[in-house]
């Protein structure tokens, strides 16, 4: 198993507890939506299973050793993180803010070698913005920026990736190219986590969804099981039906 979380619990300092006791796992070929209202603390989750915060009580395990006792290029090689808002500090070109996925593996005082800016243009390729290499990452839109750190984590070739809301900043053909990569990489053997505000992504890519409550309280099922227009209805405080389309073969939701 990959990813391992066992009872994990997170509050900031002298704060409320955002969630508690919450288990679940990920292998190789998964994907894991998770939703949840704004200030549910889905991000903050995230930021635990990448190693930036630490929580409370529990555990994660990364191929079945604990995440803590693990070295920051060790947890590197395995996990990969895009966050939802990333903010330039230096005008580096698209290429090379791509090439730095390739960190774990590069010895210090060392050099990006020509097989590690092969692989990080293949990955602007995948991504289908190669066109972008030469461009300065602080001068290319929002979304293209997101699309960047989207390649960034592919270069990086972890086992898990993390996607907190990789849609958020996209225009609607982007974010459908997204989620079919993330169907892609699950095809490929990658372990995958994302947030999201859009059932039907989760929909979509058919895997595990969890849905994080205000109470800090994570459920976990298969999305077909999951996502039900009582369970949508009550979580955002709206009435939502989910109907089937023959076109796309699966359900859409709608807002009634």
């Amino acid at each position: 198993m990959i990813l391992e979380v066992n009872n994990l619990s997170f509050h900031y300092h002298n704060g409320p507890m955002i969630f508690s006791n919450v288990n679940f796992n990920v292998d190789n070929g998964e994907v894991l939506s998770i939703l949840g209202t704004n200030g549910a603390g889905k991000s903050t989750l995230l930021n635990c299973i990448a190693n930036l915060y630490k929580p409370m009580s529990g555990k994660i395990l990364l191929n079945g050793k604990p995440m803590s006792r693990m070295s920051l290029r060790g947890v590197a090689r395995i996990v990969g993180y895009v966050p939802q808002i990333h903010t330039p500090a230096y005008a580096y070109s698209v290429r090379e803010f791509t090439v730095m996925g390739r960190t774990p593996y590069i010895g210090a005082f060392k050099t990006p070698s020509t097989e590690d800016y092969r692989i990080a243009d293949e990955a602007l390729e995948r991504m289908g913005i190669i066109y972008l290499r030469d461009k300065s990452y602080t001068e290319i839109s929002g979304g293209e920026r997101q699309q960047a750190m989207i390649a960034r984590v592919i270069a990086q070739q972890p086992q898990l990736i993390l996607l907190d809301e990789p849609t958020a900043h996209l225009d609607y053909g982007n974010q459908y190219r997204v989620v079919q990569m993330i169907r892609q990489l699950a095809s490929e053997g990658y372990a995958l986590i994302m947030t999201t505000h859009n059932p039907e992504h989760a929909i979509i890519l058919n895997g595990k969804v969890a849905i994080l409550n205000r109470r800090g309280v994570l459920g976990i099922g298969q999305a077909a099981e999951t996502l039900s227009a009582e369970t949508l209805s009550n979580l955002y405080g709206l009435s939502i039906k989910t109907v089937y389309d023959h076109d796309a073969k699966r359900n859409v939701c709608v807002v009634c």
